[in-house]
């Protein structure tokens, strides 16, 4: 399911306009990817969004089998709640 798809199941699902689906899918994710940089996101039967540190390591090339050196990064972590694992 891509964007659109899913703008257009929440107009279905909440009986709004396609305009009104797309803001509320837009704040959503707006509100998620800023409050998971800051603290975490935690939607209680469904699952947590967290950033998470990676530390620098070493790689190997698999054309040439060179090493190289990864660089440190953050990244974003998701984890699905329990009612979320169950219903699948």
């Amino acid at each position: 399911m891509n964007k659109a798809e899913l703008i257009e199941a929440v107009a279905k699902r909440a009986n709004l306009s396609k305009r009104d689906a797309t803001n509320a899918v837009n704040a959503a994710l707006t509100t998620i990817k800023t409050e998971t940089k800051k603290t975490g996101v935690m939607i209680v039967g469904f699952g947590s969004f967290q950033t998470v540190k990676r530390k620098a390591r070493t790689g190997r090339n698999p054309q040439t089998g060179a090493t190289i050196k990864i660089q440190a990064s953050k990244t974003v972590r998701f984890r699905p709640g329990k009612a979320f694992k169950k219903s699948l």
